[in-house]
């Protein structure tokens, strides 16, 4: 069943757990996610990034996701990720997205309120959830080579999270604080004390970007101090690829629809794994 992301992660506080949200630019990665919450019987958020629109455009793979969505037996919420300008949001919105991410981090602090604040007006519109960020994390959604962590004076600072929620009134909050998009080359060194600080001073749900890759020990933390949604994608796309490689070692393959369903499978194992982390499983 389609639903907007408060409605998941309300869910996902009373629980003291977070939601898992995927990056879904293809049928195989919808499939794999949808399929694995179905088989847990947890609720999901399925993401389309518009770093992905240069090759899966938001209007032909968002009308599969919101299909996938509403014919799920589980919650599901499909969810715009790193929105970066407000006609890209709008257009999320028209196409029936229940949850919307703009993303301004990279602005002044003042224009990031300016266009979020539009976001939070566009969205009342569509009866849609809103998420933001403030903090710059390293990476990119496609795979970062910078992955290797940000610099502690880009994190998110609690006070100005604090003055930014009240000031825009989103749904959720993306916070920096160690974590990067993309592929890590070393092992994430996450500050939970600013999370801790972030949660004492803000009363909405926290995000984590950049969640492929972080240690089991370290999400269980990271959820303990607030986080209630987790984003994942490279790790669980990864999976897909290596799947292929092997079958394409071991025998000659005629049909692609053999790797289609190979890569398939090996993200919903990806994903399963990730999702008993979350959930608490």
């Amino acid at each position: 069943m389609l639903v907007p992301m408060t409605d998941i992660l309300e869910a996902a506080e009373e629980k003291g757990c977070a939601a898992g949200s995927f990056n879904t630019p293809n049928l195989e990665c919808i499939m794999a996610v949808v399929e694995t919450a179905e088989q847990l019987g947890v609720p999901v958020i399925i993401s389309h990034a518009q770093l992905h629109e240069s090759f899966m455009p938001i209007g032909k793979i968002g009308p599969v996701m919101l299909h996938f969505a509403k014919t799920a037996s589980v919650p599901v919420c499909v969810h715009l990720d790193h929105g970066e300008d407000l006609e890209y949001v709008e257009q999320a919105l028209k196409l029936g997205f229940t949850s919307v991410m703009y993303d301004g981090s990279l602005l002044s602090y003042e224009e990031n309120v300016r266009n979020t604040v539009e976001t939070v007006r566009l969205a009342k519109r569509f009866h849609a959830s809103v998420e933001a960020e403030l903090g710059i994390l390293g990476g990119r959604e496609a795979g970062g080579s910078d992955a290797g962590g940000p610099v502690e004076d880009l994190y998110t600072d609690p006070e100005l999270a604090d003055r930014f929620v009240k000031e825009t009134g989103i749904d959720a909050l993306a916070a920096s604080f160690g974590t990067a998009h993309g592929f890590y080359k070393v092992k994430p060194q996450l500050d939970f004390a600013r999370i801790a600080a972030i949660r004492s001073l803000v009363h909405i749900p926290l995000v984590m970007h950049g969640g492929s890759g972080v240690s089991p020990e370290d999400y269980t933390t990271a959820i303990g101090q607030g986080i209630r949604k987790i984003n994942y994608y490279s790790y669980m796309a990864r999976a897909g690829v290596h799947s292929v490689e092997e079958r394409l070692r071991r025998e000659r393959v005629d049909f692609f629809h053999d790797l289609s369903i190979a890569a398939t499978e090996a993200m919903k194992q990806d994903v399963e794994k990730a999702m008993r982390v979350f959930y608490k499983l």
